[in-house]
Parts: C-alpha cells; structure tokens; sequence
C-alpha cells in the first residue's frame, strides 16, 4: 500500500482521545484513521510507568501490524510514561501531547502562571514542569492531580451526583494567580463547559496544536493522504464497546459505524 493511503494511529486509554481526533478530522479530513481506545484498561493513571509501556507496546504492535505511518499517542499519561520509549522502539513517526499543550500555553498566558489538571501520574511524573523549565526557569506551574475523573468521563460523567463537589474542589486547589489552565488529560476537554464554571481564565486544550503538529509531520514526510475523498475512521475497543460509542458519538457528533473489539 502506499504510503499516503495508510492510516494514522490513533490511542488513548479510552474515550479521552477522542478530543484529539476530531482536531486531526477537521484538519486532516482526508486521512484514514485507526482509533484504539484501551478502555478494559483504563484508567491508564492509576498504573505504574512500566505497566503503561507494556500496554503502549501492544498498541504500536497492532498499528504496525495494520501498516498504520505514523501514530498520535492521544494521551497524557502514555506520553509521559512512554512516549520516548515508543519512539525507540519504532521506527515510525509517533507524537504526544505534552509538548503541544507547553507550547500553546506559552502563547496564550500573559503572566507565565499557568495550572494543570491532569491524572495523578501525570503530575507526579512532572512531564509537564520539566518541558516548561527547558524553555523557561521564570514560568510558575501549579498541578493538581484527579484520580476520579478518567472512570467518571468513561461511565459517563452526567450520572456522577457528586461531580461538581470534586471538580470544585480540584480546581480549588490550584493557583488562584494563574492566568491559564491545561487540560493536561485528553478526557477533560469532554468536561470543558464545567470546569470552565470554576476556572475563568484561559482554557488550554492541547488537542489542536497536537493536529497541526501531525500535519506539519505528514507534510514534511510527504506522505500526506491527497485523495479528494472523506477519509475512513475505525474504532476499536478494548472494553465496553457499546458504553464507549454513546460517549464518543455524543461529543464527535457524528454515529460511529465501524467500531470492533479488541
């Protein structure tokens, strides 16, 4: 197959990256893509930087198998775990989000003060900190890490009572002079419109930028998909299929029709 007709990679622990896909569909409408939501083992989070490895791995061997050209870890967590890893590893082009959600956020932020929510591993792994102090040692980051809300979003966040008490809480215990806020996990930008109930500032979601790097990647590499056709999306699921296609179709905004178990 050629290049330019394989398909793009996609993965998340879930349904979180599908904030990244639509970005990549409405940039990239032409491409084929392979989206692979690991949600039997979600949250991705809660898991050692070893455990997230060996589950990266199973994906990028399942791309690989599928002849995908390039793959977007479309998770915060894997990325930090196993981002470089992967990129050792395998010999085709792999990007994360990390880098996407610093770079945006230095664009947008007028005093350098920046929050992150993100998964607990997230912020404890201080990927975020260590790309921010490469460009810059002047930039204040403020993390807060959330345990629950990866499985509240994959069960479906509406039907959590207690959601407003913890996201309130949470974002409470950021910095009150931060001017920006990162969506440092790829499942928040489904939660946007309430957590920008309690967050008044700027609201980064690495999401777009992540897109554009893929683009710039594809172009460069001259294996961008020409066809003037609509690109095809696979969906496949580890976990609960059916629970996974409600929640996806909800925010893509269109009805997924080729979703499969893995």
């Amino acid at each position: 197959m050629k290049l330019e007709k394989q398909s793009i990679g996609v993965f998340d622990s879930g349904v979180g990256g599908t904030t990244v896909l639509k970005e990549i569909l409405s940039i990239l409408p032409n491409e084929n893509i392979f989206y692979y939501g690991d949600s039997k083992n979600s949250p991705y989070g809660q898991k050692s930087a070893e455990e997230i490895r060996e589950l990266c791995y199973k994906i990028l061997d399942f791309f690989i198998a599928n002849e995908c050209k390039a793959v977007v870890v479309a998770c915060n967590t894997a990325t930090a775990a196993a981002l470089d890893s992967l990129k050792n590893r395998y010999s085709i082009p792999i990007i994360g989000v990390i880098d996407a959600g610093v770079k945006r956020a230095l664009k947008v932020s007028s005093n350098n003060k920046i929050n992150i929510l993100a998964t607990p591993f997230t912020v404890s792994s201080k990927a975020y900190i260590t790309k921010f102090n490469k460009i810059s040692k002047n930039i204040s980051v403020t993390q807060e890490g959330c345990p629950e809300f990866c499985t509240m979003i994959e069960t479906g966040w509406e039907t959590h009572k207690d959601r407003y008490e913890l996201l309130k809480n949470h974002i409470d215990n950021l910095s009150k002079k931060a001017d920006t806020l990162i969506l440092g996990c790829t499942h928040y930008p489904i939660i946007r419109e309430d957590i920008e109930k309690y967050f008044s500032g700027k609201i980064v979601d690495p999401a777009r930028e992540t897109a554009l790097e893929l683009y710039s990647l594809l172009k460069l590499s001259d294996s961008l998909n020409t066809s003037d056709k609509k690109g095809r999306v696979d969906f496949f699921v580890s976990g609960n299929k059916e629970r996974f296609k409600k929640i996806a179709e909800k925010f893509l905004g269109f009805e997924i029709k080729n979703i499969y178990s893995v």
